[in-house]
């Protein structure tokens, strides 16, 4: 049997969009499958400001979009589906299975990045979507005007922290620490930005509401007091996983399902290739997830080549 594709990019994020534009310019058959939307986590990143080339930054769908189109104008196929598994790695006709159908490809590349974690406590899945929020550019007009938490202490607390504080009346981040973990620059910019306080060295225990949240309720961890914090609006950061589920039993994964490749995003298996968030050692940078695709279409073009 013939292949329908020379190569199938799982994920259009940035890592798999750019593979993918590598991999049609180079003449290859190129399948990109995506469950959601193409642009991956700069759907939801309103203000890009360390991507180089644009010196007064770039809003995350506005460069998704871009991307999008620039990779399937030299002929990349992007369609909409859930991957289920793979099959048949070893072999020269590799198996995807989707919600849909089955694809066949000579070459796979896996970059379906990561998501964000849960924080795993009472009434955070009976709020979300009525005041539990992962995504501050999908959902902060809801709450323009208002008082919001943000939990975490990382990059993306305080960046979408710092995006929120331009929509709402109040940001306060609750950190489990008593200092934070994101870089020294967006770390000045909110101790900075009047609108935004900090609950040092408390966890959210419970969301309560009636109908909507309304309040957060958290504990000091210095004083074991446990209180009620009202909010409308709670925006989780807490770290990211990467979306690696369906590859359980199939190749070579960390123990938290990131998949090991070498430096030219070769996976154990060989046709089989991994870049972006879904790999191990990704730094979660942009600029890191377009080269890591690069690299991963480079390699990919070169074996079949061969």
């Amino acid at each position: 049997m013939e292949a329908e594709y020379d190569v199938i990019i799982l994920g259009a994020g940035a890592a798999g969009l750019s593979a993918g534009l590598y991999t049609a310019r180079a003449m290859m058959n190129t399948l990109i499958l995506e469950s959601l939307g193409p642009g991956g986590q700069l759907l939801i990143t309103d203000e890009i400001e360390n991507y180089p080339g644009f010196r007064n930054g770039v809003k995350g769908p506005e460069l998704s979009q871009e991307m999008e189109e620039q990779t399937t104008r030299f002929g990349a196929k992007l369609e909409y589906t859930e991957v289920e598994g793979l099959d048949d790695l070893d072999k020269p006709l590799k198996v995807v299975h989707t919600y849909d159908r089955d694809y066949t490809a000579r070459a796979i590349i896996i970059a379906t990045g990561g998501a964000h974690n849960k924080l795993g406590v009472p009434g955070e899945e009976a709020y979300a979507g009525k005041g539990v929020s992962y995504c501050a550019v999908c959902d902060g007009n809801f709450f323009r005007g208002q008082d919001v938490v943000v939990v975490g202490g990382g990059d993306s607390a305080l960046d979408e922290g710092h995006y929120l504080s331009g929509i709402v009346n109040s940001v306060t981040i609750i950190h489990r620490r008593d200092e934070l973990r994101g870089t020294k620059l967006l770390q000045d910019r909110a101790f900075n930005n009047p609108k935004v306080k900090f609950l040092w060295s408390h966890v959210v225990e419970e969301f309560v509401g009636n109908d909507i949240l309304e309040v957060a309720r958290v504990k000091d961890l210095k004083s074991e007091k446990v209180y009620d914090y009202p909010t409308a609006g709670a925006f989780i950061y807490v770290g990211f996983h990467p979306c690696t589920e369906y590859l359980q039993g199939t190749m070579e994964l960390d123990p938290l399902g990131h998949v090991y490749t070498d430096i030219h995003m070769r996976t154990n298996i060989p046709g089989v290739y991994a870049c972006g968030d879904a790999r191990a050692d990704s730094t979660r940078q942009l600029g890191a997830a377009v080269g890591d695709g690069i690299t991963a279409a480079l390699a990919a073009y070169h074996d079949l080549s061969s």
